[in-house]
């Protein structure tokens, strides 16, 4: 920090990044146990600035509007989740230096981290694991993670058939009426009267009369009745697929052997 300033006074001050974005406000301070100086806050983003992320104060100093940090606004927004409960133990400020690229802490001979059991500016202290006989330390083994099996459904294309489309000859009877016209031979008889000139002569005659009918004539011929093709559409319908799938629950059981599902 540019000047040491109360940890009191840095509460709900905005925290602005390099390039002069907004992060957001700090809502709580971390002190070192070596120094008593601030490395740590946590801000307050997300809506309504219900998450809370750590952000180093290493190379950080106060202006008129706010704190202005060395990392970037994306880099807090990916920073690990870390329940800002007052206690930062060893492994989760391990995990934060690694995350801002900043270097880690050397280990001293007795296998602990220097100056890393950081307390929160209210006075609750973090101790580190040796000195709560492990009993404050988060442990992210001891998280179970439930898992479900979920149906995940698409379509692909298959081939499903051949449609072919041929012609071929097939011999039917037809039976069809035709009009047809023949001649035929009537007498027609008049009689004669004295006097309009008739000759009369007794003998034999004959008299030829050619006569003409009509027959029905078959004749084929070849014409074009229609014309078909194969198209193909696509028709949309609905079909209900149904499958098994497994998930996990949780079963609880407390010292007085009661169970609670979850």
């Amino acid at each position: 920090m540019a000047r040491t300033m109360q940890p009191q006074e840095l509460i709900d001050s905005a925290v602005v990044d390099p390039e002069g974005n907004k992060i957001g406000k700090v809502g709580n301070v971390y002190l070192a146990d070596a120094t008593h100086q601030p490395e740590w806050i946590t801000v307050k983003t997300g809506l309504f600035g219900t998450k809370e992320s750590f952000v180093p104060l290493s190379g950080a100093h106060t202006d008129k509007d706010g704190i202005h940090v060395q990392v970037d606004k994306d880099s807090v927004s990916d920073a690990p989740r870390i329940d800002a409960d007052g206690h930062l133990s060893p492994e989760e400020s391990t995990q934060l230096y690694q995350h801002y690229g900043l270097p880690v802490p050397r280990t001293s001979a007795d296998g602990r981290t220097d100056a890393r059991s950081d307390r929160r500016a209210d006075g609750r202290t973090d101790r580190s694991p040796a000195a709560m006989g492990g009993r404050g330390k988060r442990d992210d083994r001891a998280a179970m993670t439930r898992s479900e099996e979920r149906l995940n459904v698409g379509t692909e294309q298959v081939e499903t058939g051949h449609v072919r489309l041929r012609k071929y000859v097939v011999t039917e009877e037809q039976q069809v009426t035709v009009p047809v016209r023949h001649e035929e031979v009537r007498i027609e008889r008049e009689p004669i009267t004295r006097g309009d000139g008739t000759a009369a002569e007794i003998g034999e005659a004959e008299q030829d009369v050619v006569l003409h009918a009509e027959k029905p004539v078959v004749r084929k011929e070849t014409v074009p009745v229609e014309r078909a093709r194969l198209r193909k559409e696509t028709v949309t319908d609905e079909q209900t697929v149904s499958g098994k799938v497994r998930k996990e629950q949780f079963d609880i059981t407390d010292d007085d052997r009661k169970h609670r599902r979850s």
